[in-house]
């Protein structure tokens, strides 16, 4: 970890992570960029291989290495460069186009534009230096690669395709505010298509935002369902409070179930357990307080939902049910 005083690099505290890169899209191919540098000490989190996530005293400057790639048929020119980002109605919104902030000014890349050949890939270096008088707490921006495509001859639309990297830095001194959440509750909905939802009420309890990802299974008297995977792209600031969905694939009897979700955003997670019934015409059955489900750790949940998917009393896909 990175303490206030001289500028110091972290080129020594780093690992290589190697997820998959965001892809921008062309008519012939993408482009793409992902996260080479990641901190030792944050290994373990699935969200700091893929963005640059980190917790910096002020006066400290990181660096960290990005790789940008080519899949088209032809030379690219990209443009490499910082912009804002905020979460605003639990979602992690980016500001238009060059638009800056706070932490995007503290965010600088070694090269503005790379020229890629078909087929390629080059490494850039983003260093970010945070002033001496920076004030404590969360910030948010992005690193684009934007691949511009101009209109044919004789008119036409300008075509921008951009990817980028999420920047979530935490600034004060001392060790880094601990990401923490609660489940308060689960409500059962049916949407006027008759698809069956399941929504849980989440509050950030901690010191950094959390990007929460999961699953819901649901048993009753002799049936089983799931484990259904938690609908993605919730972000959550600390202090905040929201709603992760559940949309489930296939109709199931109204219950009542069981549910047990399992939430967990990086290395913190948290299961939590309510009785839920589907309402049986569009609407959205009363709100059930949600229970810590202390006796299914979240390896222990893994382990028993793979056992139930491999051997499922209830055979959704045939919709046969067994009583």
């Amino acid at each position: 970890m990175l303490m206030a005083g001289a500028l110091t690099s972290a080129t020594s505290t780093l690992t290589t992570p190697a997820p998959p890169a965001p892809v921008a899209h062309s008519s012939t191919g993408w482009i793409g960029i992902r996260l080479v540098d990641a901190p030792v000490e944050l290994r373990a989190d699935s969200r700091a291989r893929r963005y640059i996530i980190d917790h910096l005293a002020p006066g400290t400057v990181i660096h960290r290495r990005l790789e940008v790639s080519n899949t088209t048929r032809s030379p690219q020119h990209v443009a490499l460069y910082p912009a804002g980002a905020q979460i605003q109605q639990h979602k992690f919104q980016f500001a238009p186009g060059h638009t800056a902030n706070e932490l995007s000014t503290w965010t600088s890349i070694n090269r503005h534009e790379v020229i890629l050949a078909p087929h390629t890939r080059s490494l850039v270096t983003a260093t970010v230096t945070v002033p001496k008088d920076a004030a404590p707490g969360e910030h948010y921006s992005m690193i684009w690669a934007e691949m511009t495509k101009d209109p044919p001859p004789g008119g036409g639309v300008r075509e921008i395709n951009r990817v980028g990297i999420r920047m979530y830095l935490s600034v004060g001194g001392g060790n880094p505010p601990a990401a923490d959440f609660t489940i308060d509750s689960l409500t059962a909905q049916r949407a006027p298509t008759g698809q069956q939802i399941v929504s849980a009420q989440v509050r950030n309890t901690g010191g950094r935002a959390l990007d929460l990802s999961g699953e819901l299974s649901l048993s009753g008297k002799s049936l089983h369902a799931g484990p259904f995977t938690v609908q993605t792209g919730t972000t959550l600031a600390p202090g905040d409070s929201g709603p992760v969905t559940v949309p489930l694939p296939e109709q199931i009897p109204n219950g009542p179930w069981n549910a047990r979700l399992r939430l967990e955003s990086g290395t913190t997670r948290h299961t939590a357990r309510a009785t839920i019934q589907f309402p049986s015409t569009a609407g959205t059955a009363q709100a059930v307080t949600a229970k810590d489900d202390i006796s299914y750790p979240a390896v222990a949940l893994l382990a028993v939902l793979s056992a139930a998917a491999a051997a499922t009393i209830l055979l959704i896909h045939t919709k046969r049910w067994s009583h």
